[in-house]
C-alpha cells in the first residue's frame, strides 16, 4: 500500500472522492497550511501541474474550531491554542480513521489574511498516525483500494432508480437538484460516491459509507438507507426543497 504524510484538515463533516468542498479558513494554524500549499515556484508564479494535497477527515470527538477566548462555564479558562487546539491529548482518537485525499483547485488569500479554497476529493485513505507538532497537524495515511465487489453494476443501476425517486419526493417532485437522468453516471463507484454525498445523511451515515471496503457493499447499503428514507418522506406533509450536489462551506 502507498503510504504518505500530507498536512490533515478535520471537519464536521464528511468528504468523499469526486465532492466538491469550498473551504473558508480563518484559524492560524490552517492558514499556514494553505500558505505553504499556495507556495510559489522560482519564477514566482503558481505551479498549476503541482496538486496541492491535504487530508479531509472527520470528527469523532472535539471541536472543528478551537475556543478562542474564555467564556462560559468557566469565564477563566485559558484559549487553546496550538495544531492540535481541541482534539484532546491524543488528536489520533478523536478522528475517523477513514479520510479522504483533497486536492486545492484554488487557494485565494484575502486582504484580511483568511483563504478561500476550493478543493475537490480524490482517494480514500486510513489514518496511521498524527503529528501535532508542527504549525498544523500532520498525518501519516495509508491509500486504500478500490474495489468494486459482487454485483456492482446492478447495485448500482437500481441505486440511480431508488435516488431518482428519493430526490423527487424530497424535492417535491421539481428535481430542481442534481440533473436529469441522462447526466448521471453510470460506473459503480462514481454512483455509489455521488449518492453518498447527495444523500441527507447524518456524519456517522456518511462516516460509514465512505468507509465501506467495496462499492457493492456501499451501494447496498444506499438501496436500505434510500428506500427507507422515501418511504419516511412519503409520509410527512411537506419538506423544503434542498440543494443536492453541493456542501455547504466549511467556516473552518
Amino acid at each position: 500500500m502507498t503510504t504518505a504524510r500530507l498536512p490533515l484538515f478535520p471537519l464536521n463533516s464528511v468528504l468523499f472522492p469526486g465532492l466538491v468542498l469550498p473551504l473558508n479558513v480563518f484559524e492560524e494554524r490552517y492558514r499556514a497550511m494553505m500558505r505553504d500549499l499556495s507556495k510559489t515556484t522560482d519564477s514566482g508564479e503558481d505551479d498549476e501541474d503541482e496538486p496541492r494535497r491535504f487530508v479531509v477527515v472527520a470528527i469523532r470527538d472535539g471541536r472543528e474550531v478551537a475556543p478562542s477566548a474564555p467564556g462560559m462555564p468557566d469565564p477563566t479558562a485559558v484559549p487553546e491554542r496550538g495544531p492540535g487546539a481541541g482534539f484532546g491529548p491524543d488528536p489520533l482518537q478523536a478522528f475517523h480513521q477513514v479520510g479522504c485525499v483533497a486536492d486545492a483547485a484554488t487557494i485565494r488569500e484575502r486582504e484580511d489574511g483568511s483563504y478561500e479554497v476550493l478543493a475537490t476529493g480524490t482517494t480514500r485513505v486510513k489514518l496511521l498516525s498524527v503529528d501535532a507538532s508542527g504549525p498544523y497537524l500532520t498525518a501519516e495515511i495509508e491509500e486504500l483500494p478500490e474495489e468494486l465487489g459482487e454485483g456492482a453494476g446492478v447495485l448500482a443501476e437500481g441505486v440511480l432508480r431508488a435516488f431518482r425517486n428519493y430526490q423527487k419526493r424530497l424535492a417535491g417532485a421539481r428535481e430542481r437538484s442534481l440533473a436529469s437522468g441522462a447526466e448521471l453516471p453510470d460506473e459503480p463507484s462514481v454512483v455509489s460516491y455521488l449518492v453518498a454525498a447527495a444523500t441527507v445523511l447524518d456524519i456517522p451515515a456518511r462516516q460509514r459509507l465512505l468507509q465501506a471496503p467495496d462499492a457493492a457493499t456501499r451501494l447496498r447499503e444506499e438501496l436500505k438507507i434510500l428506500r427507507t428514507e422515501t418511504a419516511v418522506i412519503r409520509h410527512l406533509p411537506s419538506l423544503p426543497a434542498v440543494e443536492l450536489t453541493r456542501t455547504p462551506t466549511s467556516p473552518n
